[in-house]
Formats: C-alpha cells, structure tokens, sequence
C-alpha cells in the first residue's frame, strides 16, 4: 500500500543538515562550531586575565605586608632603641675618665659597660614581672608639714577616679558632673574632654538609654588608660564603656552590653584588652584595637565595685556579695575569697599571687593565692575619733552612726572611715589606703613575714575616692570629693573637690 503522506515518504532519507554538511563543509570546518570554539578561547583569555590580575594584587598586598612593621619588629626595634639609650648614658657617664686611658681600659670599661647594661635589663624585667620587689617603703622620708597635700586639679562635684600613664608624666581625672580632664603631673595643666552629642553616639555604637531617661548621663565612676598611653576608657551611669583617644581628646568608640552602671574598669598591662565590671554583677573583656566585644565572666552574686588586672590574664574583682574573686581567663576558673565579718570595698594586685583590700569596717586586708582568708589583717586602719571634730560635726544628729569612736575604742563601722581606695606602687613593697577619716595612710608590704606595717599619715581632709601611686614612687595622687564615690551617705563641705598630689622624697 502506497504511503499518501509525502513527508512520511521521506523520512527513511538522510536528514538535509547531514547532507549538506557532508556535501558542502565537513563539522571541523563548521562555523557553527568554530564560534564555539573561540567562545572557548575567549573564556580562557578572560581566566588568564583575571589570574593576572590576582597575582598583580597579590604582589601589591606582598609589597604592603612588607612595608608595614609587624608586632615582632616594632619590639625588637623598640628594644634595640631602649639599649642604645642606656649605652649612651653609661658612655656618657665614663667619657671624662676615658680621655687618659689606654685601649686596653678602654676595652675593658666596654665590656663592664655591657654587662652593666645585662644587669638593668634582667632587673627591670623580673620587676615588671613581680619576681623581684623594689625596696621602696624603707627609704621614703618622712613628710614635713611645708609637704602635705597640694590640689593639682579642680573639679566642681566629687571626684570619683583619678588614673596616671605609665610614664607618670600625664593624669586624668572624673568626677560626677561628668567631666574628664587629661593633665600634666608638673605644671597642673588640663585639657577637658568634650563628650559628643547623641547622634554622634550612636553612631559611635551606643544604644539609647533605658527607662524615663531621655538622654545618656554623664556621670562618671571609673577610669583607665592603656600602657601605651593612646586609649582612655570612662564608664558610669550610662551602662555604656566609653572610649577615647588621648591625642586628640575625642570619643571613638561607645561599647553597649552591660544591664547596669558601669563601676570600674582596668587595662591588661601590655595589651589592648580592657576589662569592665559592673552592677549587672558581670565582667564584660573588650579589645579596643580591633573595637569589639570578647567575652563575659560570671560569678558575683552582687554588684561588683572594683577590678584590677596585671600582665597575666588574670582578673581580681570585689562585689558587695563580702567576697573578691580571682578570674583565670585561659583556665575558665575562679577563685573566691572572703573576709571575715565585713564588706569589701576596694582591691588590687601587689604580685600575681597576693592582694590588697580594704573593707567597710576600716580593715586593711593582706591576701596570698595560696589562702581563702586574709594572711594578715590591718584592724581599725583609718579609725574616726572623737577628737577630729571638722569630721564629728558632720555627721548627722550628732552621733557616730553604728559604732564607739572615742579615742579609747578605735571602732570603725562609719562611712566616714570605710577604706574606699587602696593603690600599689608597682613592682615594689609601698602601698597606700584612702578613706573619708581625714587622712591617708602610706604602708611598708613585707612579703616575707607576710605584715603590713603602716608607715606614715598624710593628712587630707575629704572622701578619697581613688587612688594611684607612680610607678617611680616619687608621688601620691587622690582624688578627693565632699561625697563618696558610689552614693551620698556622707557629706564633707570643709573638703575640696579635685586632684591632690603629695610628693615622696626618697633616700
């Protein structure tokens, strides 16, 4: 039967493109398929490019890398630099004997030049480090009454923090109003800190505030300053960390996180680790170079009221729970240590493995890592007496609130002698304690027999709110207020608002 549809009649033939193909151009010579060859080669040329261009970059970030100076360096070069400044000095001290000696002396004084260089070295590192203490305490001279306490710096409302570089050349100071000032040691010369508005806090990174507060309060409760003297940190009622730089005077960095006012705050020494301890009973770690958030540490039950922190990654914090506690960062542990019988106020590290405190009762506290309780104990350090009446007068309804303050008894359970300060003289064995008794008290730190031993009484009329020693232990600063740092339960109009410093003679 024939088929009647044409096209099926055709569809046992070879297909017309085969055909074609086979006829005209064979499939190699096929522009068809010669565009897809160069689609190919045109894809090629573009990934050849494009590695160029990746190994130019990578080029320019290898010329980058190599012209910046990485961490490593900048130490070696600082060191090298700190080495020939001694060098110079040691030449400079032997230039007039070597003028009449022969090459041999001369030889020989280079040699005992550089093992005299060895020596200050080892030394100023196993003091940074807390293996050695400098004997301080024996050879401060006793003040004499033209020496007492000179107020540096005003402020208008109590001073609540008060913190040195670690130069001793430059200090800055808080006080309630929320004033920061940044001074000079020598001349008292201060330079105020001008917060932002609101809109450039928040750009900054701080929330708005919480609660009927419309905007963010500036009053301030701590201070610290990093070793390299670039950042200075504020925190207080804001609950924000604030963040500063100390050549241009500038807020650079709000960091939010903590639920309560922001009590203290201390640096790492030698990194940019900064660490804040708050109401929220809550210890935030913060890096201020990269401006980030670390971690958080828990175990307060109370609010937490002064921190500390040395070389180590290692966190001293005291909270009104009557217990001080030794963060250990890498280990993820704590150690708790309590007092008996009171409320600590006020802590700090003398080495890594002992401490200061002061408490409410007017005790000063010696403590060791190897104990839970004090190793030795400072009864009635700041006592009030009855005799000292510019202070008796203040004191509400004529009385001595929760305690006998004649000078027969030397009880100390006013707020008038809580020891709200204590300070270290780094590396050495001089400390001193501050309260609102009208005095502050220098003392010797005797390791080996583990005492305290009080050395000298430096009038000063006021709450001393802070503390700091120099690290050469030439000076005392405080900051003084007419109220203490956390509350008014005390009020002294005779004290003046601001900045002391009482210079130290040393033998």
């Amino acid at each position: 039967m024939k088929n009647k549809n044409p096209k099926r009649k055709g569809s046992a033939a070879k297909p017309r493109g085969f055909k074609r193909g086979r006829e005209g151009l064979g499939i190699k010579e096929d522009p068809f398929f010669e565009n897809k060859k160069r689609k190919t080669q045109y894809e090629d040329n573009i990934e050849s490019e494009e590695e160029e261009e990746e190994e130019d970059n990578d080029e320019g970030l290898k010329d980058v890398e190599e012209e910046e100076e990485t961490l490593d360096e900048k130490r070696n070069r600082v060191a090298k630099e700190y080495i020939e400044t001694l060098k110079r000095s040691a030449q400079r001290r032997d230039e007039d004997e070597e003028e009449d000696e022969d090459d041999e002396k001369k030889i020989e004084k280079e040699g005992e030049r550089d093992s005299l260089i060895d020596k200050i070295l080892q030394q100023e590192h196993l003091e940074d480090t807390g293996r050695v203490r400098r004997l301080i305490a024996s050879r401060v001279q006793k003040p004499e009454t033209q020496d007492e306490f000179q107020v540096l710096v005003k402020h208008r409302q109590s001073v609540t923090a008060v913190a040195l570089s670690d130069d001793d050349l430059r200090g800055f100071s808080a006080s309630k109003d929320g004033t920061i000032l940044h001074w000079d040691v020598d001349s008292g010369k201060g330079e105020k800190y001008l917060w932002p508005s609101e809109e450039v806090l928040r750009s900054h990174g701080a929330r708005n505030p919480q609660g009927r507060a419309s905007k963010h309060s500036k009053l301030i409760y701590a201070l610290a300053v990093s070793s390299d003297g670039r950042y200075l940190a504020s925190g207080g009622l804001d609950r924000h960390v604030h963040l500063w730089d100390t050549r241009t005077r500038e807020h650079i960095q709000a960091f939010p996180g903590h639920r309560g006012p922001v009590s203290c705050l201390t640096f790492r020494q030698g990194t940019s680790e900064l660490f804040s301890g708050s109401f929220d009973r809550t210890v935030k770690i913060w890096n201020v170079e990269d401006r980030a958030y670390i971690n958080t540490l828990f175990g307060h039950q109370s609010e937490i009221l002064t921190i500390d922190c040395l070389r180590k990654e290692r966190v001293l914090t005291v909270g009104r729970d009557r217990s001080m506690q030794l963060f250990k960062v890498p280990e993820e542990s704590r150690l708790i240590f309590r007092a008996p019988a009171s409320s600590l106020e006020c802590c700090c590290f003398i080495n890594n493995d002992e401490f200061l405190s002061g408490s409410d009762d007017g005790s000063v506290e010696l403590w060791s890592i190897l104990k839970k309780k004090p190793a030795y104990i400072v009864k009635n350090a700041h006592a009030l007496l009855a005799a000292n009446n510019d202070i008796c007068s203040q004191i509400p309804n004529g009385h001595l609130e929760n305690g006998d303050h004649k000078p027969e008894s030397y009880h100390s359970s006013s707020a008038y002698s809580w020891v709200s300060s204590v300070t270290v003289c780094r590396g050495s064995d001089i400390a001193a304690s501050g309260a609102g008794n009208g005095s502050i008290r220098l003392w010797a730190l005797e390791s080996d027999a583990k005492n305290i031993r009080p050395l000298f009484d430096l009038p000063l009329v006021g709450f001393v709110n802070s503390l700091d020693l120099a690290k050469s232990g030439q000076f005392l600063i405080a900051g003084v207020g007419q109220e203490p740092r956390l509350g008014r339960w005390g009020r002294l109009p005779a004290a003046r608002n601001g900045v002391a410093i009482q210079r130290l003679k040393l033998s």
